[in-house]
C-alpha cells in the first residue's frame, strides 16, 4: 500500500491455499438483513491518502443482503477447520506477520526477517490463527476475538464451507454507514476515537497509552452503528472481494459495482488497531486499504454476507 503504509506486510507468490470439500455445511453466524437502496460512496475529503483512492464520492446502487453483525470469530473459525481438516496458508507456509509489540521481548530479538520498510513488523515462525502471537499463544481464552491470520484466501475456504461470500467493496461502505449519510466515521463525525472502536491508543508505533495493549478485542466491542453491526472500525482489516484498483470508484459500474479485474492486490476495509489519527487514519468509513490475497497478519479478518433470505 502506499502513503503511509502501516497496515501490514504483504506476501507475493505464495502458492494459493489447497482446495478441499466441506463434510457438511457450516453456519455463518447473525445475519443482519439490510435493504440495500442508493447511497453516497467514497469521499472528496483530503483526510486520507491519494494512492487510496477514496474518491470522487458518487451515488451507488446495491440491492439487498444480509451481513454478520460482527467479524468472524475464532469461535466460528474453529467449527470450520474441526469440520474440513483446513490448513490455512500461514500455517502450510510456517510463519505470519505480527506486530513487534505483541511478540515476547524473548522472542523477538531471535527474529531476523524485517520486512522492508515496516519494521514494526516481524515475520514469526508458527504465527497463525492459532497462535496469533507466535509460540507460546493460543486463542482458547480469545474464542470471541475476530479470527486473525487469515488470508484472502483463506476467508474464501471459509465461505464455501458456510454458504456465503465476502462483502463487495460497496456491500462493505453501504453497511458500515449504518444511515449515516456523509459521515467521516462509522459513529458519526466527532473525535476521538477511542470510545468507539478499538484503535491506536498512545504515540504510534513505539509509546501505546498506560493501560492500552495492541491486539484484538472481543468482536462485539463498543457500541454497534446503526445497522447493529459491530467492529466496521479499527480491530482488524476485513477482507473485501473486490480486487483493489486506485481507480475504483472511476471504474466501476453506478448499480452494485465491483472491481472483478485481477490487480494482484484485494480490498480490505475498516482498519485496525494499529489505526491512529496521526499517522494512519484509515478506521475512516471511506478509508481504503489492500493487500495480496496470499498475506495474513496479526491485525486482518474478515466477515462475510448472503443473499437476503
Amino acid at each position: 500500500m502506499n502513503g503511509k503504509p502501516c497496515c501490514n506486510p504483504a506476501r507475493h507468490g505464495s502458492s494459493v491455499a489447497a482446495a478441499f470439500t466441506p463434510r457438511t455445511r457450516g453456519t455463518a453466524g447473525e445475519l443482519v438483513a439490510l435493504g440495500g437502496g442508493e447511497f453516497v460512496m467514497g469521499t472528496d475529503s483530503l483526510d486520507g491518502f491519494p494512492d487510496d483512492g477514496e474518491g470522487p464520492a458518487r451515488t451507488v446502487h446495491v440491492d439487498p443482503f444480509s451481513i454478520t453483525s460482527t467479524t468472524v470469530t475464532n469461535a466460528q473459525f474453529t467449527a470450520f477447520v474441526r469440520d474440513t481438516g483446513y490448513i490455512t496458508q500461514a500455517e502450510a507456509l510456517g510463519s505470519s506477520f505480527v506486530f513487534y509489540l505483541q511478540v515476547p521481548p524473548a522472542l523477538r530479538s531471535q527474529i531476523r526477517h524485517v520486512p522492508t520498510g515496516l519494521p514494526w513488523w516481524l515475520e514469526v515462525r508458527d504465527a497463525c490463527w492459532q497462535r496469533p502471537e507466535g509460540p507460546g499463544s493460543h486463542v482458547r481464552e480469545r474464542m470471541d476475538h475476530p479470527v486473525v491470520h487469515a488470508s484472502w484466501h483463506d476467508a474464501q475456504a471459509y465461505c464455501e464451507w458456510a454458504g456465503v461470500r465476502l462483502p463487495t467493496e460497496a456491500q462493505w461502505e453501504f453497511a458500515a454507514r449504518g444511515s449515516l449519510p456523509g459521515a467521516r466515521y462509522v459513529w458519526g463525525d466527532e473525535d476521538p476515537p477511542e470510545a468507539h472502536c478499538n484503535v491506536w491508543q498512545g504515540s504510534f508505533p513505539d509509546e501505546p497509552a498506560q493501560g492500552w495493549r495492541p491486539g484484538t478485542m472481543a468482536a462485539a466491542s463498543h457500541e454497534p452503528n446503526g445497522f447493529g453491526l459491530y467492529g466496521m472500525a479499527g480491530n482488524v482489516w476485513e477482507w473485501c472481494e473486490d480486487w483493489f484498483h486506485p481507480h475504483y470508484h472511476r471504474n466501476t459500474a453506478a448499480s452494485n459495482p465491483v472491481q472483478s479485474q485481477p490487480t494482484g492486490r484485494r480490498a480490505t476495509r475498516g482498519g485496525s488497531f494499529l489505526c491512529h489519527e496521526s499517522y494512519c487514519n484509515r478506521y475512516r468509513v471511506a478509508a481504503r486499504g489492500s493487500n495480496t490475497p496470499e498475506s495474513s497478519a496479526s491485525n486482518i479478518g474478515f466477515r462475510v454476507v448472503a443473499a437476503p433470505g
